[in-house]
């Protein structure tokens, strides 16, 4: 009886042992993913900021807030999507789009999209 018995704790150790496996490099991908999405939100965050003080500025010497919000995106490692800053506008929103790399579960690649709006309250002229 007891040699049928043999070897079925290495079985029961090695299938523990692979389930945390899997679980670590779960919780390595979603790091992964949540440090890309929180990149991508401050990203989108400086590039609406940089649009909308784009707007307020009054030496508008022909920027488009548009190419200013595609600067700060890249320069936090984000791709601008969209801008909806309309010049004389009070307002700009963005996307922003940053690939993560490969994941240890999903091989292919992923994008993390932001969108971030920030407003411009103009002062009124006037005495």
């Amino acid at each position: 009886m007891k040699d049928r018995e043999r070897g079925s704790v290495s079985i029961v150790v090695v299938a523990l042992m692979a389930m945390a496996l899997v679980l670590a490099m779960g919780a390595a991908d979603l790091a992964r993913v949540l440090t890309g999405a929180a990149r991508a939100q401050t990203a989108a965050d400086a590039a609406a900021l940089a649009a909308a003080q784009e707007l307020a500025s009054a030496s508008n010497a022909g920027v488009d807030p548009t190419d200013i919000a595609a600067v700060y995106a890249e320069r936090n490692g984000a791709v601008l999507t969209s801008c909806s800053c309309d010049a004389g506008g009070s307002e700009a929103v963005v996307a922003v789009t940053v690939q993560v790399d490969a994941l240890m579960l999903a091989p292919d690649d992923r994008v993390v999209t932001a969108r971030a709006r920030a407003v411009v309250e103009l002062a009124a002229a006037g005495p």
